[in-house]
């Protein structure tokens, strides 16, 4: 019998191919959850490593296969890929890594049982072939060893060519770093850190730092906040004396650091219109005893307000496609539709919270997507039907995130995530 991390691996990655729940809250399920310890670990190994690798296991395992890899059922699919990342990426040993395979596909697809052992055992002996050249083929490795739909491999060498679109497919490979900030209100957070075998370093945002490893312990639990540097780029470009709307709050983060950054001034109103999010923020601002923090339940479409902020926030919802190291199914997902799709959305929210910022005040628009439509092409289109816009200079800090006025953290220069955030002062009526 197959263990049960592995069974509920298998059901994992065959919802998310069905375009089920975002992976994020399927691994928060009751199946999942209810797993011990160890076995919530594996299981969460192996799902994440077989989406972020799943280009490089179909090539792998296709030439072994006597039919076009694509026509196999998807179950059988899904057995062969976790079989392919236990043996070629993790310690595992083979002979376990091929029988709870094919144990799997005895329960799941009893036909298919045969083809997943001659598979995966000549699999063990042989090895994945080499991967084609990134300078002489780079569509091909994009799809091979890049593990790119093929949609969006053309899409990136199309825009930045083949070096770019090669590293920035190296970078989302691996899990992305660890970020985290500290809670100002906890005097020994940095303590409770090393405490935990950690060496905190300083990433380039002020209070941003990042370690090997993480912090796990009950000790650290409301000293210590996961946050990548990139999230916390665009809150610090928002922080600003006086009254501050986050605009689509959810889960946080950024509202709670904008208060942490203003301390005892600050004003900070951080609106959300999904109740179940609004519900789990209250939880994170009680938690990080950031009483400077209101939230209110609010569509950002259509905000209950008339105006006056100092400064606004609009963390745009988007593909996500800056953050496929850490959240591999959105490759999977996603479609060129889908950019289109939240471009339009991103402009008609922009349009509507930009009504709330005060004459002098800030609007700081950000997405975790890498591709214009939804950055650079959503700001200039604004910028040039509203002239009473205009972009703001970037602190000296941001200089090196700085991309012609926009700034912009890379995941292949700087570990963690992709985000794009542009600042806009409001000048007169």
């Amino acid at each position: 019998m197959a263990t049960a991390a592995r069974r509920c691996a298998l059901r994992v990655l065959l919802d998310v191919d069905r375009g089920g729940p975002i992976l994020a809250d399927r691994l928060a399920g009751d199946d999942v959850e209810s797993l011990p310890a160890p076995d919530r670990a594996l299981l969460h190994e192996l799902v994440l490593g077989t989406l972020r690798r799943r280009g490089a296991l179909d090539f792998a395992c296709v030439r072994l296969v006597d039919q076009p890899f694509p026509q196999l059922e998807a179950t059988v699919r899904a057995i062969l890929r976790l079989g392919a990342y236990q043996l070629l990426h993790t310690r595992v040993p083979p002979r376990a890594a091929v029988s709870q395979s094919v144990e799997l596909a005895r329960e799941e697809s009893p036909r298919a049982t045969g083809l997943v052992n001659a598979v995966l055992r000549r699999l063990t002996r042989e090895g994945s072939p080499p991967f084609p050249d990134p300078q002489l083929d780079p569509l091909r490795w994009l799809t091979t060893a890049g593990s790119l739909p093929r949609w969006l491999a053309e899409r990136w060498l199309g825009r930045w060519g083949p070096g770019p679109a090669v590293a920035r497919a190296r970078a989302f490979l691996d899990p992305p770093r660890v970020a985290f900030r500290l809670n100002p209100r906890v005097p020994d957070a940095g303590e409770r850190v090393r405490a935990e075998g950690l060496d905190p370093r300083a990433l380039t945002v002020p209070g941003a730092w990042t370690a090997a490893g993480r912090p796990r312990s009950a000790a650290v639990k409301g000293a210590v906040y996961l946050h990548d540097q990139g999230s916390q780029m665009a809150a610090h470009l928002a922080a600003r004396p006086g009254v501050v709307l986050d605009a689509c709050a959810a889960p946080g983060g950024k509202a709670t650091l904008i208060a942490d950054l203003l301390g005892d001034s600050a004003r900070v109103l951080a609106a959300e219109a999904s109740p179940s999010r609004l519900c789990r923020m209250a939880e994170l601002v009680a938690h990080w005893k950031s009483d400077r923090v209101w939230l209110l339940g609010a569509d950002a479409r259509r905000p209950p307000f008339r105006g006056g902020f100092d400064s606004v926030l609009l963390d745009a919802p988007c593909t996500g496609l800056g953050t496929i190291g850490r959240h591999p199914d959105i490759r999977w997902r996603t479609r060129p539709r889908d950019v289109v799709r939240q471009a339009r959305r991103q402009r008609e929210l922009l349009e509507s919270v930009a009504t709330l910022v005060r004459p002098g005040g800030r609007l700081v628009y950000a997405v975790c997507s890498g591709e214009p439509e939804e950055g650079e092409d959503v700001v200039r289109g604004f910028l040039a039907s509203h002239v009473q816009f205009a972009l703001a200079a970037l602190p000296g800090w941001a200089a090196p995130f700085g991309e012609g006025g926009f700034a912009c953290t890379r995941p292949e220069r700087d570990g963690g995530d992709l985000f794009f955030a542009a600042v806009m002062a409001r000048g007169g009526p």
